[in-house]
């Protein structure tokens, strides 16, 4: 485990999870949690032995958003102050692309309430697994603000234009179960079965040849917003490449074998 102090960097069988750790402030953003969360992926980008990233809470809540007090009005009085003060644009750009981009599959559990970028963070993981306990809010607006984190371009991909209007233009709650019925979230679970199917999930995607996972995993987000034509030529530089691989190799000769295949991203 890293040493941080407003979240935990933790790996166990090629799993990394980072959890959001102010409990006391419903994890809410501050600038130390800011800098540390970019640290963490960049961690988590370099480390060849992770294969999949878990990002959960701590406490009764997943993430409440922003430390309005800490991170908002200190702003606010520090520009009218004419002083320097947290560029937070430049952070939620810099994160939101590290994150879309990371070579592993990401899945967020949220394992409670969830705000503002409590919401929108999420929407560039891979795989969202809510706890029945876990509710969405997107109330940029009662702040004066534009959702943020991708999310006017995630959010209307998973729900639509009509549902994402309204989630947005409402800042309204939503409970897990409708989050479902969205597409807001791959699944809901008990909270007490949260941490463990999750970890399910990922040890089974970490099965999974490092190489090709990476490569599916680019021409999914790549296929978004490209013709079918350059997707087509995408797969075939792709797929050849990977013919070359020694994890083909293994992944053959294992099911041939009737063996568990040892994948080593080579």
């Amino acid at each position: 485990m890293i040493a941080y102090s407003t979240i935990t960097l933790a790996k166990a069988e090629n799993i990394a999870t980072l959890t959001l750790n102010r409990p006391e402030k419903l994890n809410a953003l501050n600038e130390t949690m800011a800098a540390e969360l970019l640290d963490a992926v960049t961690q988590v980008e370099q480390d060849s032995d992770v294969r999949v990233l878990i990002i959960t809470g701590a406490g009764r809540a997943f993430w409440a958003g922003a430390d309005v007090k800490e991170l908002f009005l200190t702003g606010i009085e520090q520009r009218k102050r004419s002083e320097e003060s947290f560029d937070i644009i430049s952070w939620l750009e810099r994160l939101c692309l590290q994150l879309r981009n990371l070579a592993q599959p990401t899945i967020a559990a949220i394992n409670g309430p969830a705000v503002g970028i409590g919401v929108t963070l999420p929407l560039q993981c891979d795989i969202r697994i809510a706890s029945d306990e876990a509710r969405f809010s997107m109330p940029f607006v009662r702040l004066g603000l534009i959702p943020e984190f991708g999310s006017t371009y995630a959010l209307t991909r998973l729900v639509g234009i009509a549902k994402a209007c309204e989630l947005i233009f409402t800042g309204k709650f939503i409970e897990a179960k409708e989050a479902k019925e969205i597409g807001l979230v791959n699944d809901v679970v008990p909270t007490a079965d949260l941490q463990k199917t999750t970890f399910e999930l990922a040890k089974t995607i970490a099965q999974g040849a490092p190489l090709a996972m990476q490569m599916a995993k680019k021409g999914l987000y790549q296929g978004l917003d490209t013709a079918i034509q350059s997707q087509l030529r995408y797969e075939d530089l792709a797929f050849r490449l990977l013919l070359r691989s020694e994890d083909h190799e293994e992944g053959v000769r294992a099911f041939l074998d009737k063996k568990q295949p040892r994948f080593k991203g080579k």
